[in-house]
């Protein structure tokens, strides 16, 4: 168990959580005494669980019905300590023998890193965590990225840190965002997996701690209509063997043929994933120019409009060279993005695609001949594209494609044209843990 130690009470938990299509986590909670149980024969499950959506919605398919069961079993060794008499575990989906489900979303992301593991490579991740928290400050009394706007908040974040101390969840640093009362965490880069987790653990410590400051933290890509918007962007540094690809070669700031085509192969693949990394009924709110959200489907070093920043490998990045993925959002499930992204950069290393040309201004500005493209943002263009797409098929498997198209395309349908003040205060706390 990582975190700290110390002696279980009779009164102590153990949740046990999975992250579903919706990007919404689900839970079982077991007392501390059947730890045992949890881990070898799991916790039961409804395959219904699979095909739930953010409004609880249960948008049943030829797979998934109230038919069957499916099993939440977690590993000793990932539980942290929550504090108060709780632990926490990532869980995964498994069949009632103990296999794999192929609707296991974390499984998803764990083929896919063996796939790269197959090739020579390895990779790394880091999750930035942005939140809105409400009954906070005022707009008197808030600037963006400002010095008053975090110690307005200091023992949230006082709390925050000690939680994520207890807990293992390694932080790097805290600010103030754009837009009111929005904060971001960013989380150290780790194995992707692992990333992930680290993720679903930092947004249950923010909603926890901000509980029991009086608070409420809304992770929702749009959680006041017209306003900033949270993103949920990752870092992602690629290895063959022990050397980086994203820096030291011969091409542009340093990438290497294969980190080139590591980025184009992102690039091809945005349009088809957008339904996984920005796929909510209010992800297209976010997703427009001058939201620095990633809308344009280009690279560029350093640029904050891009889909795809390159992050050079300077003094200033202690971590080296990274790539950020601009367009996720937080209701994007983290395994199902990291495993798109992942799975995208392996295409385009194997396909040794070239390297777009660089993006080295705003792109907004770039018209004509010159113009960059935009990520689709109109379902029947968001989930079309999922749907065709054999990369996402051979990455994630039919069966999660085949819940994640139908629990999309009901929240589309559902909501898409409801008023947008309606729907953002309908959904402000859905992803909220």
């Amino acid at each position: 168990m990582r975190g700290a130690e110390s002696g279980f009470g009779h009164t102590d938990r153990i949740v046990g959580s999975i992250v579903d299509m919706a990007g919404v986590s689900r839970a079982k909670v077991f007392p501390i005494s059947r730890l045992d149980s949890f881990v070898d024969s799991g916790a039961g499950a409804s395959p219904s669980w699979t095909v739930f959506c953010v409004d609880d919605h249960l948008a049943f398919t030829p797979s998934f019905s109230v038919v069957g069961d499916l099993r939440l079993r977690i590993d000793g060794d990932d539980m942290r300590d929550l504090g108060n008499g709780t632990y926490w575990a990532p869980a995964c989906l498994t069949e009632q023998d103990g296999t794999p489900s192929p609707a296991c979303t974390r499984g998803a992301l764990r083929r896919v890193t063996a796939r790269l593991a197959e090739s020579g490579l390895t990779a790394r991740v880091g999750h930035e965590i942005e939140f809105t928290l409400f009954d906070a400050a005022t707009a008197e009394e808030w600037s963006a990225y400002g010095l008053n706007a975090v110690l307005a908040q200091e023992e949230f974040f006082k709390h925050l840190l000690a939680a994520a101390s207890t807990a293992a969840l390694p932080i790097e640093q805290v600010h103030a965002e754009a837009g009111l009362d929005q904060f971001e965490v960013s989380l150290a880069p780790a194995d992707p997996v692992e990333a992930a987790d680290n993720a679903v653990l930092a947004r249950t410590l923010i909603s926890r701690v901000a509980r029991a400051q009086g608070l409420r933290a809304s992770f929702s890509p749009m959680p006041v209509a017209g306003g900033a918007g949270n993103g949920a962007h990752q870092h992602v540094s690629i290895f063959e063997g022990d050397l980086p690809i994203l820096s030291g070669g011969p091409g542009r700031h340093g990438l290497t043929p294969a980190g080139g085509a590591a980025i184009a192969g992102i690039l091809r693949a945005l349009p088809e994933f957008t339904a996984v990394l920005a796929g909510s009924a209010l992800s297209h709110l976010r997703l427009r120019p001058g939201m620095w959200s990633g809308v344009f489907r280009c690279w560029g070093l350093e640029n904050r409009e891009a889909a795809v920043r390159l992050c050079a490998d300077t003094a200033g990045n202690p971590h080296g060279a990274n790539l950020e993925i601009k367009p996720i959002d937080p209701s994007a499930n983290p395994y199902l993005s990291s495993a798109a992204i992942l799975g995208a950069a392996h295409d385009g290393i194997a396909g040794a695609l070239p390297l777009p040309d660089e993006v080295s201004v705003d792109p907004a500005e770039l018209t004509g001949a010159h113009a960059v493209d935009l990520l689709p943002t109109l379902p029947p263009d968001v989930l079309g594209g999922f749907e065709s797409s054999a990369l996402a098929r051979d990455l994630l498997g039919p069966l999660i494609m085949e819940a994640l198209a139908a629990v999309k395309g009901y929240e589309h349908a559902e909501y898409r044209e409801k008023p947008v003040d309606e729907v953002a205060q309908r959904f402000r706390y859905a992803w909220t843990s």
